[in-house]
């Protein structure tokens, strides 16, 4: 966590066997932190907020987040802003917890399946990496600006070690 673009930690245990809501917004440092780490021009805005409510020996967490970003449009390389909102759900345990995923034997993959929950390296959760991990898989890895279309250059005619002759050769 500690060299996270921006973390707002909460201890497993303040969650408890209850609820709680945080406004989760980074400062101005923080934003351009986080926009260098996602190959961004700029992050003007972000905010969100994140209900964690107790889950078996973890928590639920339940976001909604909004943004703005500004990045290079691959075609005509013009910086651009674009809004983004999404929502998540994420379950955490502790190491160690019984519902914990287990590496052992193959993996089945079932994209139907719920998610398994993220096993925390300590008793805190990053709820603003859980932020920006959703914020990174909204944004588009080929982004293009409203209005913009790829024209393709015209293809050179075709040469050969021969055209250089064919200009000499006197014409009938």
């Amino acid at each position: 966590m500690k060299d996270a673009a921006w973390s707002q930690p909460v201890r497993l245990a303040e969650v408890g066997r209850g609820s709680l809501r945080r406004t989760l917004v980074p400062s101005e440092a923080e934003r351009e932190r986080i926009a260098r780490e996602l190959n961004l021009v700029k992050l003007p805005e972000l905010s969100a907020e994140v209900d964690m409510t107790s889950w078996m020996d973890g928590a639920v967490l339940r976001g909604r987040w909004r943004a703005r970003v500004v990045q290079t449009c691959g075609v005509t390389l013009d910086p651009f802003e674009t809004p983004l909102s999404g929502e998540f759900e994420v379950k955490v345990v502790p190491q160690g917890s019984p519902v914990a995923p287990t590496e052992e034997g193959a993996v089945e993959l079932d994209l139907e399946a719920e998610d398994p929950p993220d096993v925390l390296a300590d008793d805190r959760i990053d709820t603003a990496g859980y932020v920006v991990e959703h914020l990174a898989l909204e944004l588009d890895p080929f982004p293009r600006k409203p209005g913009a279309e790829f024209e393709a250059p015209e293809p050179e005619p075709e040469t050969s070690p021969f055209a250089a002759l064919l200009q000499l050769k006197p014409r009938s």
